[in-house]
């Protein structure tokens, strides 16, 4: 079969959520089905690691899809041209957007519809965009594949899409993620804190990320702690809005609040693993990989108690009413003040992650490739 991507997300040193999903799956994938042809379509000058085998052909086609009006130019002109010229019997898209203008088979991928339910966080055109296209896209698809339990049940309930079309393809982790020794957490700990103890953020800052309430939790944290322990926040300023802003311009104990910026896969990887626990409270996700990660590095986790995060964390976490800081507060307390606690949740989180792995989350993503092929 002759199968085409959209691998515009595959951005060298700049792979986000959708862009580790997309990179781990179709490495796999291309690797592990030899007997297929893939082109992978870039909007953009590529780079030769992206092509991951043989039988992957990348091809570039403008214009660069990075606003509404180059979205549907590119999807619904640009798009359908190249699978033309291909020949292509499908066409995957692992970021959600799809060609309306074409006859080709096609399998998308739906990571969350956060736009549906927190609108006002997003750009006037952004979320008028997607609110426009993406309930077209659940219907155009073939076949969907989303990344929980709770997105599924979600796009069924806001899209009407029949249950039995989408299967569930949960993400996994990278391999770099596991648990490191003394002498590496000791290393990264005078790096990042003057070698404090440190819970850790990371994620895009953006505002159903809940930094306010993060932020209005530790200073109650820190209104209470005896040990010197700071917030770690990785990620780049990109949604860095005024409420986030002066949420934390107005922190009492702000200077214990250190920002990192991206970090590279092995520098993340040595942040989450030396952290005292990961603290990720969003309000909205449609996954979470960092919980993954950090049962993977051996590192305890916070989470919230909506949407995906209690499918994904399980028994293994720590879960909190993302919009309550006391409560938030009080697991940070918790968590820096009682071992035995730390240590139980990090047996828990050993036997959880089994559940996570990307060899798996490619299988499920192929096995839904070849429902769509054979539909």
């Amino acid at each position: 079969m002759r199968i085409a991507v959209n691998t515009r997300l595959l951005l060298k040193n700049k792979l986000e959520g959708i862009g580790w999903f997309t990179y781990e799956t179709l490495k796999r994938i291309t690797e592990q089905h030899p007997e297929h042809q893939f082109f992978f379509i870039f909007d953009r000058d590529y780079d030769d690691e992206f092509v991951f085998s043989s039988n992957v052909t990348p091809v570039k086609i403008g214009p660069q899809a990075r606003h509404p009006i180059l979205y549907y130019t590119w999807f619904n002109i640009s798009i359908p041209i190249m699978l033309r010229k291909l020949k292509a019997d499908l066409f995957l898209s692992t970021d959600g957007y799809l060609s309306l203008t074409t006859k080709v088979k096609s399998v998308n991928v739906f990571h969350d519809l956060n736009f549906e339910h927190y609108p006002e966080d997003l750009p006037w055109i952004e979320r008028k965009f997607y609110r426009h296209f993406f309930p077209k896209y659940a219907h155009k698809a073939t076949r969907i594949a989303t990344v929980s339990h709770f997105s599924r049940r979600d796009i069924v309930k806001q899209y009407h899409v029949e249950p039995d079309k989408i299967d569930v393809v949960y993400n996994g982790a990278n391999n770099l993620y596991e648990p490191l020794n003394n002498e590496i957490k000791d290393k990264t700990r005078q790096e990042f804190t003057e070698n404090s103890d440190y819970f850790i953020f990371i994620g895009a800052l953006h505002p159903r990320k809940n930094l306010v309430n993060l932020f209005k939790a530790f200073d109650q944290f820190k209104s209470k702690d005896e040990k010197a322990i700071k917030l770690l926040i990785v990620g780049a300023k990109k949604w860095w809005t005024p409420e986030i802003r002066d949420t934390y311009e107005n922190m009492r104990y702000r200077k214990d609040v250190v920002f990192a910026g991206r970090l590279n896969p092995e520098k993340l990887r040595n942040a989450m693993g030396s952290a005292l626990a990961l603290t990720y409270v969003s309000y909205f996700e449609g996954f979470g990989i960092p919980i993954v990660e950090a049962f993977y590095c051996d590192t305890p986790v916070i989470t919230a108690n909506v949407t995906s995060m209690p499918e994904v964390a399980g028994d293994a976490a720590l879960i909190v009413d993302p919009f309550k800081p006391d409560q938030i507060a009080h697991a940070m307390n918790k968590i820096a003040t009682d071992n035995k606690l730390r240590d139980d949740l990090i047996q828990k989180g050993r036997q959880r992650r089994k559940m996570f792995t990307w060899q798996k989350s490619a299988e499920r993503l192929w096995n839904t490739i070849e429902k769509a092929l054979k539909s």
